[in-house]
């Protein structure tokens, strides 16, 4: 699984064969600048995840919940998946939390909605946590994320999604459950991966967490390709003469 958030990218991710884009609500990073997943909007999200679709052929497209669109109201929850599949043409939606918002994934799920879990570091619960820190080390944390899995997997999730969890933690988690379980920061004895497509093709340079690996070092390709056009019309090299229309 990578995150994708419009049309060019997803139909090239697509094209490579990716199982699953994720609209995340990381796009309130990469896409506004803004410092935490917070401010983005539902109506944000869906517009990214209507550019999304329409470069899919092939993929499963799951969009994020935004901070703000379900915690605290199963209703407010459901109505707010129901307007992204409605709106965007996604294939599911996700939700960050464990027990506290059970009933709105039943409720989801309920109305035809499928839901994939995402339990750990909650990026939308930052201010609460005050750190972008491994979560879980300490047994009470870690025995709270077992009570959760085996929930979201009772209340219907198709799969769930760890982030940033001891690795021994999330092989035990991932045994516990028959549902499809991805990491990120939770080791290899999961069931898939997920990244931010910026952060592992090198795009994000400011973003070194150590889970990540970068397969690319786009920022500098585009850097030096943006360098050589400039040259290039400074000296009146570009357009050539096979570049010009007769």
């Amino acid at each position: 699984m990578l995150t994708a958030y419009d049309y060019s990218f997803a139909k090239i991710l697509d094209s490579a064969n990716i199982d699953i884009l994720l609209v995340g609500d990381s796009a309130s990073n990469v896409m506004a600048g803004h410092e935490t997943t917070l401010p983005i909007t539902l109506d944000e999200m869906i517009y990214h995840a209507k550019s999304v679709v329409k470069g899919v052929d092939r993929s499963l497209v799951v969009v994020d919940l935004p901070f703000g669109s379900y915690q605290g109201n199963s209703k407010k929850a459901l109505d707010s998946a129901i307007q992204i599949m409605k709106e965007s043409g996604a294939h599911a939606v996700k939700l960050e939390g464990g027990e506290e918002i059970e009933d709105s994934i039943k409720r989801i799920i309920d109305s035809g909605v499928p839901v994939m879990g995402h339990l750990g570091l909650t990026p939308q619960s930052i201010y609460k946590f005050g750190t972008y820190s491994v979560r879980a080390k300490n047994k009470e944390e870690a025995k709270k994320l077992k009570k959760d899995i085996l929930k979201l997997e009772k209340a219907g999730c198709f799969a769930i999604v760890l982030e940033k969890i001891p690795a021994q933690l999330a092989a035990q988690l991932t045994k516990s459950v028959k549902i499809p379980v991805i990491g990120i920061g939770a080791g290899s004895k999961v069931d898939g991966q997920v990244l931010v497509v910026h952060d592992m093709l090198g795009m994000n340079t400011e973003f070194n967490p150590r889970f990540l690996r970068r397969y690319a070092n786009l920022s500098e390709i585009i850097q030096d390709s943006v360098k050589n056009y400039i040259k290039d019309v400074k000296e009146e090299n570009f357009p050539s003469k096979e570049e010009e229309y007769k």
